[in-house]
């Protein structure tokens, strides 16, 4: 294979990366604070696909039925949807904290 060596799994993934591995039919591909998200109507085999051709880290298919792809651990996978709405929620008056 050809292209850099993938960052460890416990890193985030960096775009050089990316860009070298997987090349996929998703609609749209972002990388949201290290996480590769692939836009699609994913399912459980395509988790299984993604957890091999990125060895060490963690897909989830989120409630949107998108693909993420998150660093490697073993803390409970969290969507970055629910991290956006999280703060999205955190500051309900709109403006800065004073």
């Amino acid at each position: 294979m050809f292209g850099p060596d993938l960052p460890p799994a416990s890193e985030p993934m960096t775009f050089e990366a990316f860009l070298a591995r997987w090349p996929t039919g998703a609609w749209k591909t972002e990388m949201i604070d290290g996480v590769v998200y692939f836009y699609g109507e994913f399912d459980e085999r395509d988790v299984q696909v993604a957890e091999r051709a990125y060895p060490g880290r963690r897909a989830l298919i989120n409630r949107a039925n998108d693909l993420e792809l998150h660093p490697g651990g073993t803390a409970r996978l969290r969507s970055v949807l629910e991290v956006d709405s999280a703060a999205s929620t955190d500051n309900s008056a709109g403006g800065p904290d004073v």
